[in-house]
C-alpha cells in the first residue's frame, strides 16, 4: 500500500479526554501539557485535550471550563495541528465559550443521546460555535445502533448544518468489517461532500485496529478521521492504540508519524495508571459486546465478584433493546438481584441458628489481613469469652469457627472442596441463591430478606450477615478481618486467592458506603472491633 496518499485521512487522539474515564481525568499539571506536547512532535494530525464543562476548573485534571484555560497546556501551538475539546451533556453555557481568535483549541466535539431533544439541542448549539468561528465535529453516542432510516434522519439535519466532520460510533465495540463498511457507505453516499466522516471506535471484540485498516484501505475522496488513544487507554476494553495505527501507517501507506514519543507517554505518563485501573480485552466486556449492550452492565456486574462470567451472560441478555445501549444501574442491580434469589421458608433454620449462639457472645471473622497480622489478638478474645465464632465467606484454618456463612455463589464455588469435610461441630450458613448448597447439609436463608438498599454494597457478605443476626435479635457483636479496603488490593484479604479485580473508584465508594450502613446498624445492634480497621472513626468504639 506505499505510495498511498494520506492527504484525506487524519488520525486524532483522544488520551486525554476518553483516557480520563480511567482516572478520573485526573493525568496532572505536567502530564498534561507534556502529553499534549508529545502528541505534537508525533504529528497526530487532531490532538483532544479533554471535557470542557461546567465545574470548577483543576489544573491537574483535562477538564476545563473554558478555552482560556486550555491555552497553557497547548501553547506553543504547532499550527499544522488541530486541538479540541468535547462537549457533553449537559452542555456548558455557550456565554462561556469566548469567540476564535486562534489562541486556543480550534474546535469542538459535540456528544449525544439518540433523542430528539438532545440532537436538536447539538445542532443548535454547535450552530453558534461555528459562528465564533470553531470548527464543530458532530459525535452521536452509538451511532452503531442507529437504524437506516435514523441516521439518515440524521443525516439530513447534519447537512443542513455542515460542521467540520461527522462521527460513526461504535460505543458498544460490536462492530465487525461488514458492518462497518455498510454504515459507512451508508454515510458516504448521503452526507454532504464537504464534511468529514469520523470513526471511533471501542475495543470489546479486539477489532479497533482491524477495522482502522479497513478504513485506511478505501480509496475515496472523503476526508477520513480515525481516533485513537496512546496504550488503547479508555474505560472499559479501550480504544484503537495510537502507536499501533501510525506505525502501521508509516510502514504500509506513508512515513508520516514519529512513534517514539507516544512510547514515552506510555513509559512516563500512562503505565502508572494501568497498574491501578486496568483496562483493555477482557471476557465480560466481550460479553458485553456479543449482547449488543453498554461496557458498564459488564464493569457492573463483574464488581460484584460473586457470580460467573455464564451468570454474566445470562443477565446481559435479558437486557431489552431500549436499555441497552445507555446505562441504567438501578436497571441492571434489579435484574442481578432476581437473578440470585431463590426464595426458601427459613423459619426453622432461623430457629435452629438461634438456639445455637444461644447466649453466647457473637465473633463475626472475615477475611481481612488483620486475622493474619493480629492473630494472638482475635485467639485472646476467643480464649477469653468463648464466643459463638462466624466466618465469613472462608474457612479458616488459625481459628476454630463454629459456623461458616456463604452468600457467594463464586466463593462456594471455589471451596466447594473444603466445604465437604467441615465436620460437624461447624455449621454451613449459606443464601438462597447458592441453590446447590442443599447438597451439602447447610442451613438455608432468604437471599432477599438479607439484602441492603444500596446497589455498591447491596450483598456485601459480612453485611449480610450483621442483618441476619438482627433478624435473630441479636443486640451485641464483635467483628474481626473487617479492615475496609485499600487502594493497594494485595493488603485487602490475608489470602492472595480472595483478591479480586474490582474497579479503585468502586472500593473507595463501598468504604464509604459500609461506614455508613455500620453506622446505621449500630443504632439497633452494639458493634465492637477486635482487630483494626478503617471504620474506628465513625460513632463506634473498639471496647475490647
Amino acid at each position: 500500500m506505499r505510495g498511498v496518499s494520506m492527504n484525506n485521512i487524519r488520525l486524532l487522539d483522544c488520551t486525554l479526554r476518553d483516557g480520563g474515564y480511567i482516572n478520573n481525568w485526573n493525568f496532572g499539571q505536567r502530564s498534561i501539557k507534556k502529553i499534549v506536547e508529545k502528541l505534537a512532535i508525533s504529528n497526530i494530525d487532531i490532538i483532544e485535550c479533554g471535557f470542557v464543562r461546567d465545574v470548577e476548573f483543576n489544573n491537574n485534571q483535562s477538564i476545563f471550563n473554558d478555552v482560556e484555560k486550555i491555552k497553557g497546556f497547548i501553547n506553543p501551538k504547532n499550527r499544522n495541528i488541530t486541538y479540541v475539546g468535547m462537549i457533553d451533556q449537559p452542555y456548558i453555557s455557550i456565554d462561556r465559550i469566548k469567540d476564535y481568535d486562534g489562541s486556543s483549541i480550534d474546535g469542538f466535539r459535540l456528544t449525544f443521546h439518540e433523542n430528539e431533544k438532545e440532537i436538536e439541542e447539538a445542532l443548535a448549539y454547535g450552530k453558534i460555535l461555528m459562528e465564533k468561528g470553531y470548527k464543530v465535529f458532530i459525535q452521536p453516542v452509538g451511532t452503531a445502533s442507529y437504524s437506516d432510516a435514523s441516521l439518515l434522519a440524521l443525516i439530513n439535519k447534519v447537512n443542513k448544518l455542515k460542521p467540520y466532520a461527522f462521527y460513526l460510533v461504535d460505543t458498544l465495540g460490536i462492530m465487525y468489517k461488514n458492518d462497518l463498511l455498510r454504515m459507512y457507505h451508508l454515510i458516504d453516499h448521503n452526507l454532504d461532500d464537504a464534511i468529514c466522516i469520523g470513526f471511533h471506535s471501542h475495543n470489546n471484540l479486539q477489532l479497533s485496529f482491524s477495522n482502522a485498516q479497513e478504513l485506511l484501505r478505501l480509496h475515496t475522496k472523503r476526508n477520513i478521521i480515525i481516533d485513537s488513544s496512546v496504550f488503547g487507554m479508555g474505560r472499559g476494553a479501550g480504544n484503537l492504540c495510537t502507536e499501533l495505527v501510525t506505525q502501521y501507517i508509516n510502514e504500509n501507506i506513508e512515513e508520516k508519524y514519529n512513534v517514539v514519543p507516544l512510547l514515552e507517554i506510555v513509559d512516563e505518563h500512562l503505565s502508572k495508571f494501568s497498574s491501578d485501573a486496568q483496562w483493555g480485552y477482557s471476557v465480560p466486556y466481550y460479553i458485553a459486546a456479543i449482547n449488543n449492550c453498554h461496557p458498564n452492565y459488564a464493569s457492573f456486574l463483574m464488581n460484584k465478584q460473586t457470580i460467573s462470567v455464564k451468570s454474566i451472560n445470562t443477565i446481559l441478555k435479558q437486557l431489552p433493546v431500549k436499555k441497552r445501549d445507555i446505562y441504567d444501574e438501578l436497571y441492571i442491580e434489579d435484574l442481578y438481584i432476581n437473578h440470585q434469589i431463590h426464595l426458601v421458608d427459613d423459619s426453622d433454620e432461623l430457629e435452629a441458628l438461634k438456639h445455637l449462639i444461644s447466649h453466647k457472645k457473637v465473633l463475626i471473622i472475615a477475611p481481612g489481613k488483620s486475622i493474619e497480622t493480629q492473630v494472638e489478638r482475635i485467639k485472646n478474645f476467643i480464649n477469653e469469652y468463648d464466643p459463638f465464632v462466624f466466618c465469613v465467606n472462608f474457612i479458616p484454618e488459625t481459628y476454630k469457627s463454629d459456623a461458616v456463612f456463604i452468600s457467594n455463589l463464586k466463593r462456594f464455588d471455589n471451596m466447594s472442596d473444603v466445604i465437604s469435610e467441615i465436620t460437624n461441630n461447624t455449621t454451613l450458613i449459606t443464601t438462597s441463591n447458592i441453590t446447590k448448597s442443599i447438597e451439602y447439609n447447610s442451613l438455608v436463608v432468604n437471599y432477599s430478606d438479607l439484602l441492603l438498599n444500596n446497589p455498591t454494597i447491596s450483598d456485601n457478605a459480612g453485611l449480610m450477615l450483621l442483618n441476619l443476626l438482627n433478624r435473630l435479635s441479636i443486640s451485641k457483636v464483635y467483628l474481626a478481618g473487617f479492615d475496609g479496603f485499600s487502594l493497594d488490593k494485595n493488603v485487602n484479604y490475608f489470602s492472595t486467592e480472595l483478591i479480586n479485580n474490582i474497579e479503585m473508584d468502586e472500593l473507595v465508594k463501598k468504604n464509604e458506603d459500609i461506614r455508613k450502613h455500620l453506622a446505621y446498624v449500630e443504632k439497633s445492634m452494639k458493634i465492637h472491633f477486635v482487630t483494626t480497621t478503617i471504620y474506628n472513626d465513625l460513632d463506634l468504639v473498639s471496647r475490647t
